[in-house]
């Protein structure tokens, strides 16, 4: 994050004000990820099976942590693979559409 054009952004978690430097054109997103960190440590916080701060940021990190990579998991699996997959898939349908646009001028000639 570059600082030399940023702005004082309060956000507060657990009841606590944390002012965070951040460039103007991200400070809607840091205030929604600030608020969705709150709640998950609420949430965590309100197990009751944990008692301090610092362990309930922990638990909330890793619970946060486990639901990005499930979305990347997801991603993943619904758009076919992974980048190399990908590149491989599209390297034969350009080389399948080139044929036909080949075959298609011989014919035409």
């Amino acid at each position: 994050m570059n600082t030399d054009h940023s702005i004082a952004v309060t956000v507060k978690i657990l009841e606590k004000e944390y002012h965070i430097a951040c460039p103007p054109e991200e400070q809607a997103e840091l205030i929604k990820a600030s608020l969705y960190l709150n709640e998950k440590m609420n949430q965590t916080r309100e197990t009751g099976r944990l008692v301090g701060v610092d362990r309930i940021a922990v638990m909330a990190a890793i619970n946060i942590t486990h639901e990005l990579l499930q979305l990347k998991e997801s991603n993943k699996n619904k758009s076919g693979g992974t980048a190399e997959q990908m590149n491989a898939r599209l390297q034969l349908l350009q080389e399948k559409v080139d044929a036909a646009l080949t075959n298609g001028q011989q014919i035409e000639l």
